[in-house]
């Protein structure tokens, strides 16, 4: 004879670790995606406008020397050209912010810190706003991916929280 409610609870179990492993693992992309913001916003701090420049000249020479309407390249070039010291400063600033959030919370995510599961749910949130109305202004492909990612992780960490909250546990009272 089978045990039928030890199946299912087996099952809910097995569901349950997949839903936390697919947590942890969108948790550590933004993780990545954090650390990338924040080495990317030093690298800011640290490099002139007429250096970004001449990089992306540099890169982009080859490409438009065999098309020199090539979508991508013509519109990195424009872009690092247009860098001004104001606009390489708030880019820099606003790269660490962003970065150091999402990585403080990715952290305390990780550790189970009951306080960041709402707290990375309004500002992941937010980001997607801000994002969304960046979409709206000039629209990318890229920024649409990382707010779908952003929605992806919220709906994972109210789950995480919601199992968390149903079980009564605290694994990291913070």
């Amino acid at each position: 004879m089978s045990d039928v409610g030890g199946d299912v609870i087996k099952q809910s179990g097995k569901r349950r670790g997949l839903a936390h492993l697919i947590f942890e693992i969108g948790v550590l992309i933004k993780g990545v995606d954090g650390v990338a913001e924040v080495l990317g916003g030093v690298l800011l701090l640290l490099v002139s406008p007429e250096s970004i420049g001449r990089t992306v000249a540099a890169l982009t020479q080859h490409e438009l020397s065999e098309d020199p309407r090539d979508f991508i390249a013509s519109h990195l070039l424009h872009a690092a050209n247009r860098v001004s010291p104001e606009v390489k400063v708030f880019a820099a600033v606003y790269l660490l912010a962003h970065g150091l959030i999402k990585v403080l919370l990715v952290w305390a995510l990780l550790r189970s810190k009951r306080w960041a599961y709402p707290t990375a749910i309004a500002v992941f949130g937010a980001f997607g706003v801000y994002q969304m109305y960046r979409y709206v202004l000039s629209p990318s492909f890229s920024m649409s991916v990382l707010t779908v990612l952003d929605v992806f992780v919220i709906a994972l960490t109210w789950n995480e929280y919601r199992q968390m909250r149903r079980a009564g546990a605290s694994p990291g009272k913070a």
